[in-house]
């Protein structure tokens, strides 16, 4: 059992898609009922959060931060506790864990650490007998953004860029956004390296890279990454599958091993089009606006000290 946090930083995102202004002020009390000492902060405004943990990397301050938030929030805050130096900043002392307790629409982080776990229940274990990972991120060359799920390209990214348009909200909205995109998908010509070697190359219809599981909440487009195994896994889909097949199939991880569905992992990964126009990118919803025709992704294997059940929980 690891020693419990002496001081504790919570990032609560009102914005998030199904926080309630209870659930902050419920975990404030529960640490502070546990003798620690709680800073609150609800953020105004899209950013604050990563620049508040990053603000607590750099200070020397809280031991934990808690993130109350969607996939969009665990980013923010794991970029900003994993960027820069911690030990100059800190000199010797560890860098603040993250607990991420899930309040958005999709929450696949929180479920790649927690499974269907209550969010309470996450608390308590916090609370009381906090158990560690360390997970690995992955760095995009081309800007230095880190990415916590992971990044893709072709008809996923696409669906981020047509969801903009669809006015229902939550998974809904992103579902929509996917059955649209893939009714309207051209596939690209594309190549993938895994460590300098070609595993893929031909027609694309789209290539996720990452450490997480799931996307979107209910997508589990790479079913065996593990994140903390030091490696990037990619799968890439080929015309050779049905268009019409891979929502139901990417569901529980189906797609994998259908014929045109390739899968590796690797320390180093390169997703490129061939045909000279610009390659639709994003990394954990972000899509990346500067144009390029190819992207390298590296692990940081152990970049981010999460709070996680221990095996015997």
């Amino acid at each position: 059992m690891s020693a419990p946090f002496a001081s504790v930083l919570v990032i609560a995102n009102p914005a998030s898609g199904t926080y309630l202004p209870g659930t902050a002020e419920a975990v404030r009390r529960r640490f502070a009922d546990a003798g620690r000492t709680v800073t609150l902060v609800v953020t105004e405004q899209p950013g604050q959060a990563g620049k508040l943990a990053a603000e607590a990397l750099a200070s020397g301050g809280p031991a934990l931060v808690v993130a109350l938030g969607g996939d969009g929030t665990a980013h923010d805050v794991a970029a900003g506790l994993a960027d820069g130096d911690p030990e100059s900043s800190r000199g010797s002392a560890r860098p603040p864990a993250l607990l991420i307790l899930p309040t958005g629409t999709g929450n696949s982080f929180y479920r790649e650490i927690w499974a269907d776990r209550p969010w309470r229940e996450a608390l308590e274990l916090a609370v009381t007998a906090p158990h560690f990972r360390e997970i690995d991120l992955a760095r995009v060359a081309e800007n230095g953004a880190l990415a916590l799920l992971g990044a893709s390209t072709g008809v996923v990214a696409q669906s981020l860029i047509t969801a903009r348009d669809i006015t229902d909200a939550g998974r809904e909205r992103y579902e929509k956004a996917v059955a649209e995109s893939l009714r309207t998908f051209t596939p690209y010509p594309g190549r993938v390296l895994v460590d300098g070697e070609v595993v893929q190359e031909g027609p694309t219809v789209f290539a996720n890279v990452g450490g997480g599981r799931h996307r979107g909440g209910r997508f589990k487009l790479l079913p065996d990454s593990v994140m903390d195994d030091g490696l990037l896994d990619v799968c890439v889909v080929g015309t050779a599958l049905p268009l019409r097949e891979l929502p139901a199939l990417s569901r529980d991880g189906g797609h994998v091993g259908r014929e045109g569905v390739v899968y590796a992992r690797g320390r180093n990964i390169v997703v490129e089009r061939t045909d000279g126009q610009p390659l639709v990118f994003e990394y954990d919803g972000d899509v990346l606006e500067m144009p390029g025709e190819r992207f390298t992704l590296d692990v940081l294997p152990g970049a981010l000290r999460v709070v996680a059940p221990s095996p015997e929980a």
